[in-house]
C-alpha cells in the first residue's frame, strides 16, 4: 500500500510538471529594448551648467553640430532664425565640435564668436566630439540606430542635424547641405 501511495504522488507531481503550461518563447522583437530617447541624457551647457534634454519634452528639438570656423557657419544665422520664427513648435540646440578641426580653442571663445556675429541666443552646449571612439555619449547615442531606433547616420561633417519628435525620439537625419530654413526641414518641424 506504501508503494502504491508513494506512485500515485509521484505520478500526479509528473501530471503537474507536463500539463502544466510553458509560457511561449518571446519573439526578437519582444526581448529588444526599447529604444532610448534624448530624454535620458543630462549634457552640459557652453557656461557648464548641467542641463537634462528631458527639459524639452513637448516640442520637436533640432540638434546641430556646429564650428565656428566652416563654410557651413553662416548656418547659423538660420539656425537663430528658425528658432525664433518656429519657437513654439522647436528648440534648437548647439553642440559646438572640433572633430573636423575647425572649432575655436574655448567655450567662451565659441559663445563670444556666435553672439557677437551671429546673435544666436538658442541654447549651445560645451565643445565635444562628435564622432569616433571619443564621440560624446549623446552623439553615440543620435547616431546608433540600435539605441535611439531611427537612423544610423554620424556627422560626417559641421552641420549635421539630427530632428527629434515631443516624445524624445531621433526621427531623421540632414545633412550639412541641408540648410535650417529648407523646405524639407520646415517641412519636417511644423508636421
Amino acid at each position: 500500500m506504501k508503494f502504491t501511495a508513494l506512485a500515485l504522488a509521484a505520478a500526479a507531481t509528473l501530471s503537474l510538471a507536463f500539463t502544466a503550461p510553458k509560457p511561449a518563447p518571446m519573439s526578437p522583437s519582444e526581448t529588444a529594448a526599447a529604444p532610448g530617447t534624448v530624454y535620458d541624457f543630462t549634457v552640459k551647457t557652453i557656461d557648464g551648467k548641467d542641463v537634462k534634454l528631458s527639459k524639452y519634452k513637448g516640442k520637436k528639438i533640432l540638434i546641430v553640430n556646429t564650428a565656428s570656423k566652416c563654410g557651413y557657419t553662416p548656418q547659423y544665422k538660420e539656425l537663430e532664425e528658425l528658432s525664433k520664427k518656429y519657437a513654439g513648435k522647436v528648440v534648437v540646440l548647439g553642440f559646438p565640435s572640433d572633430s573636423f578641426n575647425q572649432e575655436l580653442a574655448s567655450n567662451e571663445e565659441v559663445a563670444s564668436f556666435c553672439e557677437k556675429n551671429y546673435g544666436v541666443t538658442f541654447p549651445l552646449f560645451q565643445t565635444g566630439s562628435v564622432k569616433g571612439d571619443n564621440a560624446q555619449p549623446l552623439y553615440r547615442f543620435l547616431g546608433d540606430k540600435e539605441k535611439n531606433g531611427a537612423v544610423s547616420d554620424v556627422p560626417t561633417w559641421n552641420f549635421c542635424k539630427y530632428l527629434v519628435n515631443e516624445k524624445g525620439q531621433v526621427v531623421k537625419f540632414y545633412p550639412s547641405k541641408v540648410k535650417p530654413l529648407s523646405e524639407e526641414l520646415v517641412a519636417d518641424i511644423t508636421k
